[in-house]
């Protein structure tokens, strides 16, 4: 399941982070890795997705939340 499916109090794990080199630094650099657990906290159409991990709020573009793969 992407992370853009994800419904508002949702909690899971990443699975799998997909995209280019630069995307990769950007996304691991928040500590948004594999194996994360994490808890949707806001996903709204046409909005950012708020995402709570390792006791921050982070809040990716939706294009960047669907390549990152989850579990629930």
């Amino acid at each position: 399941m992407k992370l853009t499916e994800t419904t508002a109090d949702t909690q899971g794990r990443i699975v799998k982070v997909d995209g280019d080199d630069h995307f990769m630094n950007r996304i691991t650099s928040i500590g948004m890795t594999e194996g994360t657990a994490f808890q949707t906290v806001r996903n709204d159409k046409h909005m950012p997705v708020l995402v709570y991990l390792r006791e921050t709020l982070i809040s990716l573009n939706r294009a960047d939340a669907d390549r990152i793969e989850v579990e629930v």
